[in-house]
């Protein structure tokens, strides 16, 4: 196997040749796969009009005019220098994620766009995200969004009661919830709505009417998480006051009886779908495929024949910026151990509420699913799993204690 250094800290790495390093990555090694996955593009936007108290992810407050076109600029640079580790390879799925990518000009979104498009093959039918907060909507930028080929939203409404809005710490109100989808649909065809539970105080009756009112929209697709204390986020340090667990419990089951009976499908833990609308990005994520993540903080899994690669890009933005025009924004990658492929492929097939074939599983990490066999058994001694030679899947009990059916496989 060919040792890959982890670098990480402040200082940017060495840059080197990117066709040097495809190069190397296409040596012999540890697996043998026989095709690669499909291939998605993440690219993140770092900014955000204020941290909310609950999120742990690579957001930062925006003070002042944002660097929108050095930023952009950047994340072109990071693309280019990235394209000889996916040469020939389609891009599938795009998604814009952050922070707040809806703070973008429609300009900024455009030229974004138009570089995307001169330096990646993208699919026909290629599945364009942005994430959108309602705080930030506004009609005519949207269907310029649309425009310039974003064709699907995911909305972070969390919930339309303006006392919670409030307690979460977001941006925006009750009514600017409800506007917000209300442009979405006047402009997409295609979005989801993010809504939370177990929110600080919510009541049964309180998550109940969050649920209504987001089906009254007919959302095509919906994520509901529950609200968790992520660590070093400002509810990890100054908690509030949450449902018990049986209040969770209680929450959870209600959503499970409702989006059936309201037409959607439970295909991943937190996602739920009309028919035809899962999320495809996403579900590239579950079913262990590839993706090239770009911009600060984005993470990247990208399969060769004999190895599969991780990368992190450097979170902050401004060295992000720095370290792209060094030539390597790369802050740490490493070569996925043989040893570790089972747990990784199972952290995320698991969440599959349908499960997945067991050929999948060799497909994507150059193993025969005997190497995960004697977790397997004891997963399904214990009642977690159901498999036969055409399927594994997580049981109704495996899905309600996944982190500990996870756990079994690492």
């Amino acid at each position: 196997m060919i040792p890959i250094k982890v670098v990480s800290g402040d200082a940017p790495p060495a840059p080197r040749s990117p066709a040097a390093s495809a190069l190397q990555y296409l040596q012999p090694g540890a697996l043998n796969l026989a095709a690669l996955p499909p291939l998605s593009l993440y690219i993140h936007y770092p900014w955000c009009v204020r941290k909310c108290p609950y999120c742990d992810f690579n957001s930062h407050e925006a003070k002042g005019e944002l660097p929108e076109e050095e930023y952009l600029a950047a994340v072109r640079l990071d693309l280019e220098q990235s394209l000889p580790l996916i040469w020939g390879r389609k891009i599938y799925t795009i998604f814009i994620g952050g922070g707040t990518p809806s703070l973008m000009s429609a300009k900024g979104l455009d030229r974004l766009m138009s570089d995307l498009r001169s330096l990646l093959p993208l699919d026909g039918d290629c599945e364009i995200t942005m994430e959108a907060n309602p705080g930030t909507f506004e009609a005519e930028k949207f269907r310029s969004y649309r425009e310039s080929g974003i064709n699907r939203l995911s909305i972070g409404i969390q919930s339309f009661n303006a006392q919670h809005l409030k307690a979460l710490g977001r941006i925006h109100d009750d009514g600017e919830a409800r506007r917000a989808v209300e442009i979405a649909h006047a402009n997409f065809d295609n979005f989801n709505l993010d809504l939370m539970y177990a929110l600080p105080t919510q009541t049964l009756a309180e998550a109940r009417q969050d649920l209504d009112t987001a089906l009254s929209f007919a959302p095509p697709h919906l994520s509901l998480y529950h609200l968790t204390m992520e660590p070093n986020t400002v509810f990890a340090k100054y908690p509030p006051v949450l449902p018990d667990d049986d209040a969770s419990a209680d929450m959870q089951d209600m959503i499970a009886q409702a989006m059936p009976a309201a037409g959607y499908e439970h295909y991943e833990v937190s996602a739920y779908a009309q028919p035809g609308r899962k999320a495809r990005h996403n579900l590239n994520y579950w079913e262990f495929g590839d993706y090239l993540g770009i911009g600060a903080g984005a993470h990247s899994k990208i399969s060769f024949p004999h190895r599969v690669l991780r990368q992190a890009r450097f979170k902050q933005p401004k060295s992000f910026m720095e370290a792209v025009l060094k030539g390597n924004p790369v802050q740490e990658e490493y070569e996925i151990a043989r040893e570790d492929m089972g747990f990784e492929f199972m952290l995320n097939a698991l969440r599959l509420t349908g499960g997945f074939e067991p050929n999948l599983f060799g497909e994507r990490t150059g193993m025969g699913i005997n190497a995960i066999e004697k977790q397997l058994n004891a997963a399904e001694a214990k009642g977690l799993i159901y498999r036969d030679h055409k399927l594994i899947k997580p049981t109704g009990l495996g899905m309600r204690f996944l982190n500990d059916l996870q756990q079994m496989f690492l």
